[in-house]
């Protein structure tokens, strides 16, 4: 499974190839698409998802993890961010790449075991995870877009078995209906 893992933003939007093989989690890529504030909004919006664009032309991914908006004090800066994961999901959804959200507590839960790990500790766990020899630059954005993958990976095998249990109960229960058993 290839995974391309996304730290959104509208400065600074961060992205992490992950794929796993086996038991094995590797890092393919890694990276920030930068925008300048000078720049108008459409032109620095278009930059984002023509970079996705080409990232997932490059490596085929079988799904997008993207992080949830935390929306903090500043809602000015969460509307541009929003608009900055908008036109990510967008382009996912664009050539039919299923897109999955997380928070940033899920995130750091599925890398280092609790909630409320720091940027730092973070950054530890995903070097170690995908045997990095170091965090990958810049440590915010690229590292937090690994890490997005990396939840994702994680999380996939045991969405994928709740969903075929869900579906067979639900066959079970509505072929159950059908033929009167259990009444």
């Amino acid at each position: 499974m290839i995974v391309i893992g996304i730290d959104p933003g509208i400065s600074n939007t961060g992205y992490g190839i992950v794929e796993r093989c086996g038991g094995v989690l590797l890092a393919r890529d890694g990276g920030v698409i930068t925008t300048s504030p000078g720049v108008a909004l459409e032109r620095r919006l278009a930059k984002i998802a023509g970079r996705i664009e080409d990232l997932i032309d490059e490596h085929r991914p079988d799904a997008m993890a993207i992080e949830s908006i935390y929306f903090g004090k500043n809602a000015e800066t969460a509307f541009l961010v929003g608009q900055a994961r908008g036109a990510v999901v967008a382009t996912a959804g664009g050539r039919e790449l299923p897109v999955a959200s997380y928070t940033p507590q899920q995130i750091k839960l599925a890398v280092c075991g609790s909630g409320g790990a720091g940027k730092g500790q973070v950054q530890r766990m995903v070097c170690a995870l995908l045997s990095l020899p170091s965090s990958p630059l810049p440590p915010d954005h690229a590292a937090d877009a690994l890490a997005v993958g990396i939840c994702h990976v994680n999380a996939a095998p045991l969405a994928e078995a709740l969903a075929n249990f869900d579906a067979d109960t639900t066959a079970a229960s509505q072929a159950e209906s059908m033929t009167g058993a259990g009444a």
